[in-house]
């Protein structure tokens, strides 16, 4: 009993943080969101958030904050769903949990909050990984996908175009690094770290030559992995450190001025353009290469809202995922948060393009962004397959040895739940 009660202590002060709202003021009906921690102004959900109380006299919504860390939260959500007592009305999750959490029963439909004709109005990848045998367990909140980060100054200087192709990427990145002869500039920066992260480079660059890590042409996806590899071991145009590196470390590298080119996610523009930024002004964004003949695939990011299974305050909670959800409150967050919002029509919204011209180019790239594999399964899948491709970027495997383990493991773990060729279809 000493333990059990220390253990849910620890849970407790662990993963869970109130911010504003909480107070001591009485309510009729208190609801506990829970989600993790947002970068910048962390005011302007909880200003939000208050709007809706006004509307709803006796209502008190409070806020409880998890770590940054995605695992960190998945292992939260799961520990407490699991129970079918979960402290919480309301969760924000990545766009790979939304299955799994629907399979384990532990969040509920939600298709009443939109209609399949009002799902017509977010970006059709949210809205599949969020559907679960034909039915929807989570809202979009806010949609992300990989883009590429160039010098604008450093290509203009050396007289080439951003690069369309994975080959002409590497051939200029070569071509600049000899010009510029600084010791500290990397060609090319990605994230490398044997995390998912890692798994969202390796399916970038594999579906931008038309294949996959479970299926598809086995050569096809040989070469994807070499290429990664030979940026670093036959092109040098990728730091040996990148075995290592997450968002954040790629981020900085470059924002310093120290990488002509970067895979990352469209937040960190905003964080290139503040003031005392040494890239200010100098970085263009366009969508991921491709190998010829193929397309740019950007990888599926962002997050969507949940209610669990067991919740007692239901009604108010859909009201609530509606409001956050709603295009009023989805150009607040874009304004003032700087997240991409789920509404297509937000794009062409003069007031919010003057304030964030770049939604206007990643308009496109979103509408293209492909969901990770749309399984329950999908954790399993990228767990297994981590390892292999992080062997292949450190050069212990080869990319032939590592694609037979990773299709052996996925065909394993899938059994007859789905085929691999679903996976890549997705």
């Amino acid at each position: 009993m000493i333990i059990g009660a220390f253990f849910l202590l620890w849970v407790s002060t662990t993963f869970g943080c109130t911010q504003a709202g909480e107070g001591t003021d009485r309510a009729s009906t208190t609801v506990v969101f829970k989600h993790g921690k947002l970068s910048g102004d962390g005011r302007v959900l909880s200003d939000l958030l208050r709007d809706f109380e006004r509307r709803h006299p006796g209502l008190l919504i409070r806020e409880e904050l998890l770590p940054a860390d995605s695992d960190r939260q998945h292992q939260y959500y799961a520990m407490n769903l699991d129970g079918g007592k979960a402290p919480f009305d309301l969760l924000a999750i990545d766009t790979i949990w939304a299955q799994e959490f629907a399979k384990a029963g532990w969040i509920a439909p939600l298709d009443e909050v939109l209609t399949p004709t009002e799902r017509e109005d977010f970006f059709p990848g949210p809205i599949e990984a969020a559907t679960f045998q034909g039915r929807l367990y989570a809202v979009p909140w806010y949609v992300d996908a990989g883009v590429l980060y160039y010098r604008r100054d450093l290509l203009d200087r050396h007289g080439f175009e951003p690069p369309h192709t994975w080959p002409e990427l590497a051939r200029i990145a070569k071509l600049v690094l000899d010009g510029e002869q600084d010791s500290k500039l990397a060609g090319f920066v990605w994230q490398g770290k044997q995390y998912e992260g890692l798994m969202c480079v390796a399916l970038e660059v594999l579906r931008s030559n038309g294949t996959d890590l479970w299926s598809g042409d086995r050569d096809r996806a040989e070469y994807g992995l070499r290429f990664l590899r030979e940026t670093i071991a036959t092109h040098g145009i990728t730091p040996l450190s990148t075995s290592m590196a997450d968002e954040e470390s790629t981020r900085w590298i470059f924002g310093e001025g120290h990488a002509l080119f970067m895979r990352n996610w469209p937040y960190a523009w905003s964080m290139l353009q503040q003031e005392g930024s040494p890239v200010r002004g100098k970085v263009g964004v366009i969508p991921l290469p491709a190998f010829p003949g193929f397309r740019s695939a950007p990888v599926l990011g962002g997050w969507m809202l949940a209610m669990p299974n067991n919740s007692t305050q239901q009604e108010i909670v859909r009201e609530l995922i509606s409001f956050l959800t709603s295009p009023d409150t989805q150009h607040r967050i874009a304004m003032e948060l700087g997240y991409n919002p789920v509404r297509r029509a937000l794009y062409t919204d003069e007031s919010l393009l003057e304030l964030r011209p770049l939604l206007k180019d990643l308009y496109p790239i979103l509408l293209g962004a492909k969901p990770r594999p749309v399984t329950p399964y999908y954790l399993l899948v990228s767990q297994a397959v981590q390892p292999e491709v992080s062997a292949v970027v450190v050069g212990r495997r080869s990319p032939a040895e590592a694609l037979g383990i990773i299709r052996r493991r996925v065909e394993q773990i899938m059994g007859e739940q789905t085929s691999p060729a679903r996976l890549g279809r997705s």
